[in-house]
């Protein structure tokens, strides 16, 4: 509990109280204590112990808690602009609503800590944990999170335009009506894996700082497919990879899928369906104008694609758009040795026509990576 002395010396006034700790260098223990709606302006608590105080509706403007211990306190609605808490620990304390304008929190831990509604523009968050915090509609704009961690952070409605959010970790972080303008992500971390609960708000300026974006945070954010593969011309960069239609076997599946995925996070934009369905589950029309948009055909070879009638009528569209473009369409990679010792004519034929991309070592993390390496050269578009 707290010392008693304490509390009724803090509540003569901050200078009596700062002239106290000046002279004393002692030790405080604030602990639990209430001080609700005090004012407290300009107070000297660095290294306090305030843990499960109550801080609520305090005047804190320009208060100094450095280091202060402040886990589980409750400071809802709090005054604290230009207030000092670096390296304090706030985790699961209670900052809603709370004024942090230009409050000094770098490197502060905020493990938890609930900052609904709370106003920290301009604040500096460097460093600071605020992992599994909840900022909902929070105000971060112009705040400085570089290097700051929001792993699992509820950012749903904040505010984050003009944020500085270089190297902050936003893995699983929630995002729904999220505001992302004009912030460069281009070294966020984590971005690939947030989780949203619908779209957020992002604009041209965000997307034009931050360049290639991971394209399940692109789709998360509401971008359209179609959007996103004209993004590169409408940001006037570019276009560094060829789009591809990947043909293959159901039977394939696992292969294809993390082909797919990995092909999209290094900006080659796909376009794939599994086949050997029941008819009428994919209809030629939209295969055939599928390949004729993109690039070039990536077919994976493997016993299942080769015995498929679907796989070979995708070949032969392929084929066509070589002769009708003039240039090379299509791109085979195979997962087993399949092609190799096959009969079927137009598997022979590409066999002896074509170099056939490696990936038979597709299950060794070593053996995938050096193919996915080789493929990905191969679809960068040359420049004139």
């Amino acid at each position: 509990m707290a010392d008693e002395d304490q509390v009724a010396l803090l509540r003569q006034g901050v200078s009596q109280w700062n002239a106290w700790r000046k002279e004393t260098n002692s030790d405080v223990n604030l602990n639990a204590a209430d001080l609700r709606g005090a004012n407290l302006n300009g107070v000297d608590l660095t290294g306090a112990n305030l843990s499960g105080a109550s801080l609520g509706w305090a005047n804190l403007v320009r208060a100094d808690f450095s280091r202060a211990k402040l886990v589980g306190a409750t400071l809802g609605r709090a005054h604290l602009p230009w207030a000092k808490l670096g390296g304090a620990k706030l985790d699961r304390a209670d900052l809603s609503g709370a004024s942090l304008f230009q409050a000094d929190l770098s490197r502060a831990h905020l493990l938890q800590a609930r900052l609904t509604g709370a106003k920290l523009l301009q604040a500096n968050l460097s460093g600071a944990n605020l992992g599994e915090a909840n900022l909902f509609e929070a105000d971060l704009s112009e705040t400085n999170l570089s290097g700051a961690n929001l792993t699992y952070a509820n950012l749903n409605g904040a505010n984050l335009s003009y944020a500085n959010l270089s190297k902050a970790g936003l893995g699983q972080a929630m995002l729904f009506e999220t505001i992302l303008g004009n912030v460069d992500l281009s070294t966020a971390l984590g971005l690939e894996t947030c989780l949203h609960s619908g779209p957020s708000i992002i604009d041209f300026r965000t997307l034009q700082r931050s360049g290639r974006l991971p394209l399940a945070f692109l789709r998360g954010v509401g971008l359209s497919d179609l959007l996103i593969d004209y993004l590169p011309s409408l940001l006037n960069e570019p276009i560094q990879m060829y789009s591809c239609f990947i043909s293959y076997s159901s039977k394939d599946q696992d292969f294809a899928d993390r082909l797919h995925a990995d092909l999209q996070n290094n900006g080659v934009r796909c376009w794939f369906a599994p086949h050997d369905l029941p008819i009428g589950a994919k209809t030629w029309d939209a295969i055939d104008e599928a390949i004729r948009l993109r690039d070039k055909l990536l077919l994976i070879l493997s016993e299942n694609s080769i015995s498929s009638d679907w796989v070979e009528d995708e070949v032969t569209k392929a084929s066509a758009e070589e002769r009708d473009r003039k240039r090379l369409v299509l791109f085979p990679v195979r997962i087993d040795d399949a092609v190799m010792e096959t009969s079927k004519p137009w598997a022979r034929k590409l066999r002896d026509q074509r170099h056939i991309g490696d990936f038979r070592k597709w299950k060794d993390h070593d053996g995938y990576q050096a193919s996915l390496k080789r493929l990905l050269r191969d679809l960068t578009v040359e420049k004139s």
